[in-house]
């Protein structure tokens, strides 16, 4: 199957992009924000529609300029308003595809968007795979100083800030690092399928780890698994790349609740 020079870019961006966004995840798990990349994946479309109304040539810019837009006033409402995190995310979520069905079905013209919901990492050029290395080695950089940081704030905010933890900053970098991630991994991967793709491996790791450094571990690898395997599926049953590493990812997932199942205790 690697024969082929497009199976073997496909093959390097999704182990550039499946670690980024299972490292990713594991924050978004620990946020209990699992829903925030979904927000974010519906708003591509909206990113798309209004760079066609201000004559952007570059899909790319207007994806990540709108992503960011879009990341930080989730993130200002969600510290500012009394609604819940859940309820702010799906109004984002709702109004970001709304907006962007509405600019892109102008005169029956959305078949050629279409391939935005679903993706196509086959069409991956090797410009684009520089883009993803680039954005693995600053997400890998920037997550590994935001770690802890945020899991602390998530745990408590005043306590962070007594320690000197810029809790606003590290939360709005954390929303800008997924906000660039989504955006980046949108043409390959799909709007339906993206948030999928960032939750299932974090959410399977988590289940089969007892500490942080192990959730990590367990989710990168679990992603790695997901992204090849999905891919030679994808090869052999002639389908979806996108459908099958998520798939994949679900499968892995469904088999890590038997472990923790097993190791729950009658008690709890």
């Amino acid at each position: 199957m690697f024969q082929f020079a497009f199976m073997r870019y496909a093959l390097v961006a999704l182990l550039l992009l499946t670690p980024l966004l299972a490292l990713l995840g594991t924050m978004a798990v620990n946020q209990k924000m699992a829903f925030f990349s979904d927000a974010l994946g519906h708003s591509a479309l909206a990113g798309v529609g209004l760079g066609v109304l201000l004559g952007i040539g570059n899909e790319l810019v207007s994806l990540l300029v709108f992503g960011i837009f879009w990341a930080l006033l989730i993130s200002r409402i969600n510290q500012t308003a009394r609604t819940s995190a859940d309820t702010i995310i799906s109004v984002f979520s709702s109004t970001g595809i709304a907006v962007g069905l509405l600019i892109l079905s102008r005169a029956g013209n959305f078949s050629r968007y279409s391939a935005l919901l679903v993706g196509d990492v086959l069409s991956i050029r090797v410009e684009d795979l520089w883009f993803l290395g680039a954005a693995l080695v600053i997400g890998l950089i920037l997550w590994g100083w935001m770690y802890n940081r945020l899991l602390l704030t998530a745990l408590s905010a005043p306590l962070a800030g007594s320690r000197g933890i810029p809790t606003r900053l590290t939360e709005n970098l954390f929303v800008c690092l997924v906000a660039v991630a989504v955006m980046l991994s949108i043409r390959w991967v799909g709007v339906l399928l993206i948030n999928a793709l960032l939750i299932l491996p974090a959410a399977a790791g988590r289940n089969l780890s007892g500490n942080a450094r192990q959730h990590a571990l367990w989710s990168v690898g679990i992603g790695l698994v997901s992204g090849v395997g999905g891919l030679c599926l994808a090869y052999v049953m002639d389908t979806g790349v996108g459908a099958a590493v998520v798939l994949c990812a679900a499968v892995c997932y469904f088999l890590s609740l038997i472990p923790a199942k097993i190791g729950k205790r009658p008690s709890e």
